[in-house]
Order: C-alpha cells, then sequence, then structure tokens
C-alpha cells in the first residue's frame, strides 16, 4: 500500500539517482548565489546601511527596559534634555543608547515624544516595503493539496541575508485512509527581494509520518525520509503581512523501496517581524 493511498508506482533506481542529483545541483546554486555576496555587501544586509539616530528627551523622563516589552523591568531613567541615539528597532521597541553608553529598550509612545536635532517630533513609520525587502523573522500558516490529500502547514524562517533565508515547517496531512504527519526544513533563495511579487526558489529534506487506519487497510505506521525542491512567490500586502504561494515536488524515500513523488501546492499567510 503507497503512503496514503497515494499516487502508485515503482520508480527506477536511475530515476531517483537523477531526481536527487537535481536537488543537490540546485542547492550548490544556491550556496554559490551566497558565496558571490561580499564580505562588505554581507555586513551591509546583516546590519544595514542607517547610521544611529540621534534625538533629544523632550519629556520629564524616559525609560529604559532590559528588553523589549512591557514584562521586562526598568533600569535606567533619562531625564528631560539628555541626548540618545536609536539603535534598532523590534516591533514597537526601541534599542537606544544614552551618551554614558546604557543601552536599552524604549516603548514607541515614549520615544514619540522625543525631538530630533531640528525641533521637530521624532516620526516613527510602520512597517514598509523596504522592510519586506528583508528582515529577520518571517512565520505564516498554509493549506492545500497534498496529492490529492489536504494538507495544513505552519512555518518559521530566519533570514541570513536578503536573498537567503533557513525555514523550518511541520505539517498535518489528511487522506482517505490514513492520516500523516511532515516535517522539514528548507533553504530558500530569493533572486528579487525588493519587488513587492517577490518569487523564491527552495530545496530541502525532511521526514514523512503515516498513520494507516488499521480497520481500513492491513499496514503498520511508519516514518521515511524525503526531499524536495519547490518554487514560490510572496506578496506584500501591508504593514507586515504578506501572501504566500508555493509548489513543491517531494521524492519520498520509501523504507519498502517503493520510493514515491508527491506533488503539493499551498497558499496561506505570514508575518514578518
Amino acid at each position: 500500500m503507497d503512503f496514503m493511498t497515494l499516487r502508485k508506482g515503482r520508480q527506477s533506481a536511475a530515476n531517483i539517482r537523477v531526481r536527487v542529483r537535481s536537488l543537490a545541483l540546485l542547492l550548490l546554486l544556491c550556496l554559490v548565489q551566497t558565496i558571490q555576496i561580499t564580505h562588505a555587501d554581507m555586513l551591509s544586509s546583516l546590519f544595514g546601511n542607517d547610521q544611529p539616530i540621534t534625538v533629544d528627551i523632550a519629556d520629564p523622563y524616559i525609560e529604559l527596559h532590559t528588553d523589549a516589552g512591557e514584562g521586562y523591568p526598568v533600569f535606567h531613567v533619562e531625564e528631560r534634555g539628555a541626548r540618545i541615539e536609536i539603535l534598532k528597532r523590534k516591533t514597537d521597541w526601541f534599542k537606544v543608547r544614552t551618551d554614558k553608553g546604557k543601552e536599552g529598550w524604549v516603548a514607541r509612545e515614549q520615544l514619540e515624544r522625543t525631538l530630533t536635532p531640528a525641533g521637530q517630533h521624532m516620526e516613527i513609520r510602520d512597517a514598509t516595503r523596504k522592510e519586506f525587502a528583508f528582515h529577520r523573522w518571517e512565520m505564516g500558516a498554509m493549506g492545500g493539496d497534498f496529492e490529492h490529500a489536504d494538507v495544513l502547514s505552519v512555518y518559521g524562517g530566519f533570514f541570513l541575508t536578503p536573498k537567503l533565508s533557513v525555514e523550518v515547517s511541520a505539517s498535518k496531512i489528511f487522506a482517505d485512509f490514513s492520516d500523516g504527519e511532515m516535517a522539514d526544513v528548507s533553504i530558500n533563495m530569493h533572486p528579487f527581494p525588493d519587488w513587492r511579487f517577490s518569487p523564491f526558489f527552495s530545496v530541502g529534506t525532511g521526514l514523512i509520518h503515516s498513520n494507516p487506519d488499521t480497520t481500513l487497510v492491513q499496514e503498520s505506521d511508519r516514518t521515511d525520509q524525503l526531499a524536495h525542491a519547490g518554487i514560490g512567490i510572496r506578496i506584500y500586502l501591508a504593514r507586515r503581512f504578506i501572501f504566500r504561494a508555493q509548489y513543491k515536488n517531494y521524492v519520498i524515500f520509501q523504507s519498502t523501496d517503493d520510493n514515491q513523488e508527491i506533488n503539493e501546492w499551498k497558499a496561506g499567510f505570514a508575518v514578518f517581524f
């Protein structure tokens, strides 16, 4: 019995080797693309080209927290007239540094009441396409078709550079005669990260576990390794929201030596930060 009664048929060893070599070649191309980024470009991608912004405190005082969030304690208070540098942003919290070198996190509402060197109130913009082009983290949920079976997935990704990300996903598969769980890790290449409609390519590997309905089929649970290659598109919607659609082609290396090729189509939404 094939996995979840999906498409049957034994693939020849030669065909499997060709597909594995194709996956390896695509992965190699991704790595070559990354190596071609110069050391200076990589630092720019990771830390940005913008210099820290300097503002003056206009309120009676401003509170510095140990980390980004109301739940973290206030460890320092800087008084009116003092000057601080804004180093980076995490959602609605900003890491700042005082003239004496103390670093902490300030809430957005307090920072909006500070003054720029020109004497104007600090303007804080929400996420834009520039941040979409390069952010560190992305999380989302998708649903779709796994070779005529329903599939639901959640994923999390970390961007090493604007053009390269690493992603981990977990999926639940619902078929007529069995259920399954799948976990995989992917390397994604984004050739045009600054486009609103941004395509990407992925290669990866993982595990798939099938749970046949023993009342309908005489088969035990099993776990198999898989490899995949895919293509997709990420569309910037607004603020921190993304629509994402993708196609993946899987090769499942079954323990019965009856290897399978599976096509998967999914779409869903994600947020970045």
